[in-house]
């Protein structure tokens, strides 16, 4: 009888140890997955012209030929569109959070008539299909001379951002105590007070992970850049990596998968610092206070 029990343990730890290694395969094969790309960018940046011809587009760079950076910088005309989209990016994310967090704490705690039909309202923004508004928008900016402007970009940042920032804020908000605002209200504390000082800051990894999904949206934008701007001094990194791979064409792939790289190391620089804000983030928002 033992025997058997001793035999059916050893199957059991047997498969659970088959499970453990295939499911550790498994995840380093979605994680080889995601990353080669990645890695092979970057190690295609630092190729010397000659080995894109002379060698297959996998192979590994014979050493770090870093002027493919420069040339891209200083040809590729780099510098302008990382400073466009930041003016762009920033001023928009600052907005899309103050607006959106005051909006989602007056409509989760604050007592109004119609605050349901309002969040409604903007959620109803977040099922909007870009393509349907951008002729109204393009007409729209056309009349008032916000195409060509790094302003109109903006404001169309933040309307297209705020609704799925609204939303998410609300849930976030629920996790706040009222009893705590309460408190507040009977020590003489003001809206503003409690939002700042009170509810804001217990909300704050929320703040950050709707931040970075907000920076990824307006960072890497290419339909709304590529439709209200058309001033090549004014073009964004996305819009100026179309220009920039037409200006190289197949004569200089380095220049190009080394502006592609610079486009691309911010957002993910940004992510794996803010990796652990973020999960806490996506947690919180979970359970409900």
């Amino acid at each position: 009888m033992e025997l058997a029990a001793a035999k059916q343990k050893k199957k059991v730890n047997a498969r659970h140890v088959m499970a453990n290694v295939l499911g550790k395969l498994l995840i380093f094969a979605i994680v080889l997955i995601a990353v080669y790309p990645v890695f092979w960018l970057l190690m295609s940046s630092l190729k010397a012209p000659g080995e894109f011809g002379a060698s297959p587009m996998y192979a590994l760079p014979e050493g770090f030929y870093f002027q493919n950076y420069v040339e891209a910088w200083n040809t590729g005309n780099m510098g302008t569109y990382f400073k466009n989209s930041i003016i762009a990016t920033f001023p928009a994310l600052f907005l899309i959070i103050i607006i959106g967090a005051a909006t989602a704490f007056a409509i989760e705690k604050m007592q109004w008539k119609m605050k349901k039909g309002v969040l409604l309202l903007f959620i109803s923004g977040i099922m909007v299909p870009v393509p349907i508004v951008l002729l109204p928008l393009f007409t729209m900016f056309f009349h008032t001379g916000l195409l060509n402007n790094l302003f109109g970009l903006i404001l169309v940042y933040v309307a297209f951002g705020l609704p799925l920032t609204i939303f998410l804020f609300t849930s976030y908000f629920k996790a706040v105590p009222n009893e705590l605002i309460e408190s507040a209200v009977m020590d003489g504390a003001n809206i503003y007070r409690i939002f700042f000082s009170i509810a804001l800051p217990m909300i704050l990894n929320a703040v950050v992970t709707v931040a970075l999904v907000q920076f990824f949206f307006v960072w890497n934008d290419l339909i709304f850049a590529m439709t209200f701007i058309s001033d090549s001094e004014l073009r964004t990194i996305q819009t100026g990596l179309m220009s920039f791979a037409g200006q190289y064409g197949q004569r200089e792939w380095g220049p190009t998968f080394a502006s592609i790289s610079m486009a691309v190391l911010p957002t993910l620089f940004l992510y794996l610092f803010l990796n652990r804000t973020v999960m806490k983030g996506m947690t919180s928002g979970a359970v409900k206070g």
